[in-house]
């Protein structure tokens, strides 16, 4: 089995940087490769970023989707995804869905804590758009960046902690997500010293999408995420054309 890896943040060493900790986490059957985005921001931080990033995805997948068996979006947000489940001929996942879906299922409220204060409007709007609105307790946003925690995660290490202990014991949540590629792998640096579950996005998103094609349940036929209604475009590259297209 094959699971692509979209990171459609322009960070080369931040799309090897989650390849490896990917392989790590899946089946020795599994197979794992990753594209970078092309094209937009080194790290997205802002709605005009994310909006570009939506489209360097797009891209990626159809530049080296077609043989993957399952595809994670490793971009917390998930820029996109409700495109590339229409697009996609395999089961597509996001690593804030998969996030966000994984701490619903320990019960009660949960938080998230990311880098970048753009973000805390963005991912309540996510939030609600997946239904889960109401069981959000908190996005909580930490000064660094996450491209700024990728680059020296120990300087963030306490912060995080102590970020994370205040989801729990001052917004009630029954556990908190650490959100974003630059938080990749700190989790399970601090959860025995936080009260409730911390959950790695990038671990959710990989475990979800390998136990998804695992499953084997397939494609929908009808409905908003059947296959694109073929369309005619301009300008696009000749791989995302053809997939408008239908071919």
């Amino acid at each position: 089995m094959k699971l692509l890896l979209i990171n459609p943040n322009t960070t080369e060493s931040m799309t090897g940087r989650m390849l490896e900790m990917s392989r790590a986490m899946v089946r020795p059957s599994t197979e794992v490769a990753a594209v970078t985005g092309r094209f937009g921001a080194r790290y997205v931080a802002s709605r005009a970023s994310y909006a570009i990033a939506g489209h360097a995805a797009l891209d990626a997948y159809a530049e080296y989707g077609a043989d993957a068996d399952a595809v994670a979006l490793a971009c917390f947000g998930d820029p996109a995804l409700w495109a590339l489940k229409e697009i996609a001929r395999q089961p597509v996942v996001g690593m804030a869905e998969a996030s966000c879906l994984m701490a619903a299922a320990y019960g009660g409220k949960f938080a998230i804590v990311t880098g970048g204060e753009r973000w805390g409007p963005m991912l309540r709007e996510f939030v609600a758009s997946i239904g889960l609105g109401d069981r959000l307790a908190a996005v909580v946003t930490v000064a660094p960046t996450g491209a700024d925690i990728a680059r020296d995660p120990n300087a963030a290490l306490a912060l995080l902690r102590d970020t994370c202990r205040g989801c729990a014991n001052d917004h009630g949540a029954s556990s908190v997500i650490l959100g974003g590629a630059g938080l990749a792998g700190i989790a399970s640096r601090i959860s025995e010293a936080v009260p409730v579950p911390v959950i790695d996005s990038l671990a959710a998103c990989v475990g979800m999408a390998e136990a998804i094609a695992l499953a084997g349940a397939g494609k929908a036929h009808v409905g908003s995420f059947a296959a694109t209604p073929a369309v005619e475009t301009i300008g696009l590259p000749s791989a995302l054309a053809a997939l408008m297209a239908g071919r």
